[in-house]
């Protein structure tokens, strides 16, 4: 029987091997990276500039950072709450309807830094306390699912990977509304002193 992996294992060949773990710290301190950037992003959009959409049918901005700091709830009633080790029979309309109820439900610009401040962390502590024998637990997809199972691991990895694909939307409208994302400005700012201090040589 194969063993499915519980975590990343990278080998790196230097005198001697070693293995890198990846495990629930790692998935925590990884995920508290990315919100972290979330919320500068969130923090450097006017607050006039909450309700604008690019186009009529996405989300706005302001409903764009809800859909992040609720987008957790998902995985936290798969695998926290219901602990499932499989998704037949699973109702995804009720869930997916509150995510969306959360998603309309007027919030002012504080109040959405807030949500993705407190869910965020929330999120982050249940992670960093997951065992590597929890999170090598396989829960079985749908019939037609592809793959036909996922480690525990691999769905929780999912939520980061979710909130980086909707932040780089995100630093589109920004450039759309004429804000310079922070990282861009952070990279900008290196190469500047970079070339300062080359300039005194």
């Amino acid at each position: 029987m194969v063993r499915q992996p519980c975590v990343l294992d990278f080998h790196l060949v230097h005198k001697e091997k070693r293995v890198n773990h990846y495990g629930g710290k790692e998935l925590a301190g990884s995920f508290r990276t990315v919100r972290k950037n979330t919320v500068q992003i969130a923090e450097d959009i006017p607050e006039e500039k909450y309700l604008y959409r690019p186009t009529p049918d996405l989300r706005s901005v302001g409903e764009m950072l809800t859909h992040i700091a609720v987008s957790s709830r998902f995985q936290e009633e798969i695998n926290a709450k219901q602990k499932r080790t499989t998704m037949v029979g699973f109702d995804f309309v009720p869930l997916r309807q509150a995510m969306l109820a959360e998603e309309k439900k007027p919030r002012n610009k504080a109040e959405i830094i807030e949500l993705l401040r407190s869910s965020g962390e929330a999120w982050a502590h249940w992670l960093e306390g997951l065992s590597d024998s929890f999170l090598a637990e396989s829960v079985s997809m749908p019939p037609g699912g592809t793959p036909p199972s996922r480690t525990r691991f691999d769905m929780l990895l999912s939520v980061k990977e979710h909130e980086m694909h909707h932040r780089a939307q995100l630093m589109l409208v920004e450039r759309l509304i004429g804000v310079v994302p922070h990282l861009t400005r952070d990279r900008q700012a290196q190469r500047q002193e970079r070339e300062a201090q080359t300039a005194k040589h």
